[in-house]
Formats: structure tokens, sequence, C-alpha cells
């Protein structure tokens, strides 16, 4: 859609119709006297406008006008803006008639989505008349032809159900053999691939068709048969007993070891997270089911030589798949099954999120006897190590903890307004930020994080959190909001410019680092409690720019 920000402005947008060759104009006008006038949320003409655009419109013009050219309205609103944007990634507010970051900020957050199709020169191709030319046919193997928005205005290609890949490129689509990961179909037993799908069956000694939501697979009775030669029965049982004794063992032992991953794939919460993936395949496409087998051998057996690190959720090891890709394999020390859902909640939220400054989720494992999470090797360890345990080789520059910050900062304002879903981290901390081989910041450790509806302000939980970091605020009314996870990031950034430990009392009167730093800054004298590196490296504006910027996110208001 068409959008128009100001008070004194008017946007046009011209454009051609593919089906005719005819012009196409449209646009919006928007006015105030004042801000007081202004809604929050509403672009209805007052401060902000919005108009929809057509389908089938090609080279697309914009223009933006002043009718006064902001004289009345300037104290108010000193600019005027107009863009193409998703209506569903941008809301409205007041503020954005004089933020002077109007501009970066939405070229950052609301993205034009252009609907596209296979046209001739005519701009009449269907399905219909392009198959009758296969030299010029678009779509290759096992995919369909979708006419676009109707006849006339060209057709898309998608692949076939079953089917993946890119459609407009030789050879095509090509089948997903879904019986490569077990875990991943609704089979019981035996998976069968088939072009486009998959079928169940059960092995020898079961019936039933070997469905999950079907009749699943059940042991057949089968009744015992009469002796025919008893002697030579017992001597051929005295020579073969004992090779038949040990393989009984291995398969009874391999019987077992099935059952119990069976078991604990059902107690982890593994149906209901299939469930789930049944009804969104973007949970399917991201969510990969390692096997227990695998992870033992990535860390070998969970040594204790493998562990990078120890949390208040669990322990994580260092592992190496099999193709030599290295991953971190987090551990939690339990799981309640009153905490299944919550868990597969965090579970399919994470597999959703993408972020350049977010550890990535590889994937799960529910073999185990609790669930293990799979996530990316991140090398260079924990931003509190580094700051912590000086590595006179290789310090942490100024500049490089102004990007660390930078990175943190974009990763929550993602999770806080960007997400599909809002998310409360509540544990932000230098030991969550982990440093990647180029030193810039991932954060990590989604085990108190929770999502929040859209129209939510806060969530309502027991004090959890890491001492030092947390919001004066939510100790006393258990009401964790976004303002939270920007308090634990302003104690961050005291970290990043004085070296100092937030959860260490600062040897002056016994006082926090927050309360220790605040009082320097009231006074004025907080360059003489900057680290020597900050010191030596810095411009004096920056980094009393870094300490008001660290201000105001401890400010309790």
């Amino acid at each position: 859609e068409l959008f128009a920000i100001g008070c004194d402005d008017y946007a046009v947008i011209d454009s051609v119709r593919a089906s005719t060759g005819s012009g196409f104009r449209s646009g919006c006008i928007v006015g105030c006297r004042n801000v007081s006038e202004v809604i929050n949320g509403s672009c209805s003409g007052i401060g902000c406008c919005q108009t929809a655009i057509p389908n089938g419109l090609y080279n697309f013009t914009l223009q933006l006008g002043s009718f006064e050219d902001h004289r009345i309205v300037n104290e108010d609103n000193p600019y005027g803006y107009a863009f193409i944007g998703d209506p569903s990634r941008f809301k409205f507010n007041v503020a954005d008639l004089s933020d002077p970051n109007f501009v970066d900020r939405t070229l950052d957050s609301v993205p034009v989505v252009l609907e596209w199709s296979v046209w001739d020169d005519n701009f009449s191709t269907t399905c219909e008349k392009a198959k009758k030319n296969m030299s010029i046919y678009a779509c290759f193997n096992n995919s369909n032809c979708n006419d676009y928005d109707g006849p006339g205005r060209g057709y898309t290609c998608s692949c076939l159900p079953g089917y993946q890949g890119n459609p407009y490129l030789p050879p095509g689509c090509t089948d997903i053999d879904e019986c490569a990961n077990l875990s991943r179909t609704r089979c019981s037993q035996n998976c069968i691939n088939t072009p486009g799908g998959y079928n169940c069956s059960c092995s020898n000694g079961y019936h039933g068709d070997g469905w999950f939501n079907g009749t699943s697979c059940v042991r057949e009775f089968v009744p015992d048969r009469p002796n025919v030669a008893v002697y030579v029965s017992a001597t051929l049982g005295s020579l073969l007993l004992p090779p038949i004794g040990w393989w009984l063992y291995v398969v009874i032992k391999k019987r077992k070891v099935i059952k119990q991953k069976a078991r604990n794939f059902q107690k982890n919460g593994g149906l209901l997270l299939q469930h789930r993936m049944s009804s969104d395949e973007r949970i399917v496409e991201r969510t990969y089911f390692f096997t227990i087998d695998e992870l033992e051998k990535a860390t070998d057996h969970f040594n204790e030589s493998r562990i990078l690190g120890r949390g208040g959720q669990g322990t994580v090891y260092k592992g190496m798949l099999g193709e030599g890709r290295l991953v971190a394999v987090k551990k939690p020390k339990t799981l309640k099954e009153s905490q299944q859902e919550d868990f597969i909640n965090e579970l399919v939220i994470m597999s959703q999120i993408i972020h350049r400054s977010i550890v990535k989720l590889l994937g799960c494992c529910f073999e185990s006897e609790i669930p293990l999470l799979v996530y990316e090797y991140i090398p260079n360890g924990t931003l509190s190590n580094h700051l912590h345990h000086l590595n006179e080789e290789f310090p942490i520059t100024w500049r490089m903890r102004m990007q660390i910050a930078s990175d943190v900062a974009g990763a929550l304002v993602y999770l806080h307004s960007f997400s599909n879903v809002p998310i409360l981290h509540r544990d932000i901390k230098s030991s969550n930020i982990l440093l990647d081989d180029k030193y810039r910041a991932k954060l990590s450790d989604f085990g108190l994080s929770k999502n929040v509806a859209p129209d939510q302000t806060h969530v309502t939980t027991h004090v959890m959190g890491t001492f030092g970091y947390l919001d004066p605020e939510y100790s006393h009314t258990c009401q964790y909001t976004v303002k939270s996870d920007v308090y634990s990031f302003g104690v961050v950034l005291v970290e990043l410019i004085t070296g100092q430990k937030a959860i260490r009392a600062v040897y002056e009167q016994g006082r926090s680092l927050v309360s220790w730093f605040l009082s320097h800054v009231k006074n004025s004298q907080v360059l003489d409690i900057m680290d020597p590196q900050v010191l030596k490296e810095g411009l004096e504006e920056e980094l009393c720019a870094i300490a008001n910027l660290a201000t105001q996110c401890l400010d309790p208001k």
C-alpha cells in the first residue's frame, strides 16, 4: 500500500496497467493543525494516510508534495514522507512526524512486497496458452501452473505436494524423501517413500496400517507349535544355544533401546510437536530431528572435556557432526511434564527466528531422557569472558565494543518489534552474548524467554533472571516488560565501558555496579571509572554518549 506521513503533504503514485497498457494514478492527502489531533495507529488522513495499490501494475513512480512547505506546522512536523510498504509491517506513531531517523528505521523494518508472474509481450499469457508452446513454457517437471489473478495477467509455477526445488529451473521439482528421517513422518514402524509422498507399513509379526493416527502396529499373537523331535531338538539346542542366546540378547537389547527411544520421544512432547508441524509447514522446513546416536557420537558421549559452559538452565557441549560441522548441544537439567507445552512453544518460536545477531537453532533430539537442543557453534566464547579475563595479546577494542553493543541492540529490536510473535528475552547479560569468528555478537540462551501477544505490554511471572541485571521494577511487581530487557542491556553497556562485573559489588562503600556508575554520572565523574582500554581508544564525545545511553536504559521511568 501507499503511505504518506505529515501534516501538510500529499503523495501520488503513477503506474501502468499490464492488462490494457493504460495509465493508473492514485494517492492520498495528509493534514493536521497540531499533533494533539493525531491518533496513534490511525492512517485515515490526519498525520498519516494510506491507500491500497491494485494488482496488475508495473513501472511505479512516486511523488511527494507539500501545500504550504510545512511553514505552519514546522515545529511539530518539519518533514514529510511517502513510501510503498507492507501494511502488516508498519504501524503509525505520532512520534514519526518529527523523528529524523524515520527513513532509516522504516527502510530496515517495512519491506516492499512485489508480486510477479510470467507474461508474453501482450501481457495475455495464461497456463492454457503457455502449455501449447512448450519451448517457452516456464514450468519444469513436477510442478503446477497457476493463472495469476485470473486470465490475461500471466501465470506462476509451484512445486507439486511432496516435491521441492525451483520449478523455473531444470530439471524442475524433485521428490522429497520423507522417509530419510523417520521421526519426521507419522509412521509407527516402517516408511516407504513414494513419488510425492510416502506410505507406512508394519514389520513382520505386527498388523495394522502403520500410521500413528490410524490403527498403528499391534503385535500378532502366534500360538506355540508342538514339539516334533524332542531328542533332535535337545541335541541341536545344546550346540546352537550359545550363539542363539547371544543373538537373542542383542535383538532384545536393541528392541528395548528402540522402545525406550519411542517412549522418550512421546514423553518429551514429540507427538505434540508433530501435531504443530502438521499445521505449519515452516516448522517442518526449519526443524531437524537429530538422533541421540548422532549427538552422542558428536560429543564423545557428552564427555566432560566437551563442556562449553554450565548455567541455570543446563549444560552446553561442543560437538562435531559427521560432515565435520561444529555445533553446540544444550542439555537441560530437567523437563517436567507440566513444562512440556512451554518447551514445545519455545522450540517452535526459536525455529522461526532468523537474525544475524541471534544464535541459530539447528534442531532438536527427543530420543534422549531429556530433550536436547542443537545450536550453531560460536567459536570465541562469551563477552563476559573477554571483558573480565583480559587477553593482553588480543584485547576487546573500543570499536569492537561498540559493534557488539549495536549487534545486541539490533537483536532486541527484532525480538520486541519485528518478529512474528514479540518475545521478551528475560536474561540479557554478558555471559549470554557470544562472539563469532569476527567478534560480532550473537544473543543466546532463550531458556527464560516468553512470547507475548502483540496487544500485551508485559508478562507476569515469578522473579527469575540474574542478580545484577534485574530491573528493580520487575523485582517489585513481578511484571516483566520490554523495559526490563532494556534495563539489562543498559547494565551490559556499563560493563562494556567500565570493564567491571555486573554481579560483583564494586569496592566503594559496597555498592552495586549500577548505583556506583550512576553516582559518578551524577557527579560528572564518569570518565574516572572508564576502562583504560576504552579511554585510550575512544573519543570523549563517544564515551559520554554511550554513558548517557546507558543512563537512559537504567532510568526506572
